[in-house]
């Protein structure tokens, strides 16, 4: 199946969950959900991680460490917007309350919502 119009797909997957905050652990969380959205850039999407806005705000406001309450007043507002402007929602990965929070406003919303990669059809031509 293919689609005429490429969507804008917000990829939602664990960042902190299941890491105790470790930053190896983090890091490799946002490269699975990165990893992901190349695969729908390459089918002709054009996919976002809500970290992609969210990480240079929480730096930018002076947070201290993940979790506290400059990163906590930031990182799912942020993607909570950035959701309004999305057609899709993409849950991936495991167990994640922000990556499930993604999904549920993204249904309050009306965005389609998708669970596997292969049920997003490529962008014709």
């Amino acid at each position: 199946m293919k689609t005429e119009k490429p969507l804008l797909i917000l990829v939602a997957g664990p960042y902190r969950s299941g890491t105790n905050d470790e930053p190896a652990k983090i890091a490799a969380n946002v490269q699975h959900m990165t990893s992901v959205a190349l695969e729908l850039y390459q089918r002709g999407h054009l996919p976002v991680l809500g970290e992609w806005f969210a990480l240079p705000l929480v730096e930018a406001a002076g947070s201290k460490q993940t979790g506290d309450e400059v990163f906590n007043a930031i990182f799912h507002p942020v993607a909570i917007r950035l959701l309004g402007k999305c057609d899709a929602v993409l849950r991936i990965g495991g167990s994640s309350a922000g990556a499930d929070e993604m999904v549920t406003v993204g249904q309050a919303k009306g965005k389609l919502i998708f669970y596997d990669l292969a049920d997003i059809p490529a962008v014709a031509g």
